[in-house]
């Protein structure tokens, strides 16, 4: 089988960020579909080592082509200029904001020269970030200033349910304002177009209603009528497979039953929510519309847990998988 070389970026070392990544390491099934590749630092690794005692041996190298890819060796790309004691699990640091950044600008290099089929992210701090004067929120609106990509897609998988978003970090009130008809015309093509992208043809896309019970036809809110049905009526009028809207508190639980093969979420949390009650630690979050694929795992960098070695790998081994499922 052919594996693709997988860059994982090992995110805020002051969090679970290098623990999940070693311990994820450690299976077996990740060597069989892929070659994982992790851009940190030495120094890091080796010590949340001598805490989880995984058995691990680090292959500190230069290009992905040097990598050996076998259970039990963490094939790395090591970054100088991070001193792992000077590094505290669990607090908000410049410094550790910083080598995030700069872990994510090498993945994200290797990337689009080729070297790596696609990116499995580990999570990041907002604040230690901002200390570190780096002027993004997060890992999209980072990657997407690294690849010129003008607001990339967000798409979250869990089992069989897909999930887009029309809106990400902004507020609640800001995202009701950004329901609007050009704009869902413009989402509903390019969720189509990236499920095209992900192998899925002819993919059907719900989206889902704002208001509770779409409004019941303007009683208690208006967008669906006024912006939502318009946009889907323009994007059929195209020839495109979508439906809807379909009322918020029915719409994914239909998509996890195969429904559709995707719905459209409006808001940040409507999506979140749903997914995340599914399976939280499997629930995995794709960036699409780069000149390359990231995965990431939704959770935080949990600095209440940093350092003790208790932390789960489940999501980081999903992210991995997803991504060398559709990088190939």
């Amino acid at each position: 089988m052919f594996r693709p070389v997988i860059g994982i970026p090992m995110g805020d070392p002051a969090g679970i960020g290098p623990e999940v990544v070693v311990k994820a390491l450690q299976n077996d099934e990740l060597y069989r579909i892929c070659k994982p590749l992790v851009i940190g630092n030495l120094s890091i690794l080796k010590r949340i080592e001598t805490i989880i005692r995984s058995g691990s041996q680090f292959n500190v190298i230069q290009e992905p082509g040097a990598g050996k890819y076998q259970t039990g060796i963490v094939d790395l790309i090591s970054l100088d200029g991070i001193a792992a004691d000077q590094i505290c699990y669990g607090e908000v640091q410049a410094a550790a904001g910083n080598a995030a950044y700069q872990f994510i600008i090498k993945a994200t290099e290797l990337a689009k020269s080729g070297s790596v089929a696609a990116i499995a992210t580990t999570p990041i701090n907002k604040e230690a970030i901002k200390a570190a004067k780096v002027d993004f929120i997060g890992h999209t609106e980072m990657l997407a200033s690294l690849t010129n990509t003008a607001d990339p897609l967000t798409m979250f998988q869990v089992r069989n349910m897909r999930v887009f978003f029309l809106t990400r970090h902004v507020s609640l009130r800001k995202a009701c304002d950004l329901v609007v008809k050009d704009r869902l015309v413009d989402y509903i093509q390019r969720c189509l177009d990236a499920l095209g992208r992900l192998g899925i043809k002819n993919g059907l896309l719900a989206v889902a209603g704002l208001n509770p019970h779409n409004g019941e036809h303007g009683l208690f809110g208006d967008e669906e009528v006024r912006e939502v049905e318009p946009a889907i009526q323009a994007v059929r009028g195209m020839g495109l497979n979508v439906t809807g809207p379909v009322p918020a508190d029915s719409v994914f639980a239909q998509a996890l039953k195969g429904k559709y093969d995707a719905v459209l979420s409006l808001y940040h949390d409507q999506g979140h929510i749903a997914t995340k009650t599914v399976d939280f630690e499997r629930t995995i979050s794709l960036t699409i519309g780069m000149p390359f694929l990231r995965t990431s795992v939704d959770h935080g960098t949990a600095f209440d847990i940093a350092g003790k070695g208790v932390a789960s790998s489940i999501s980081m081994e999903e992210a991995i998988r997803l991504a060398a499922e559709y990088s190939r």
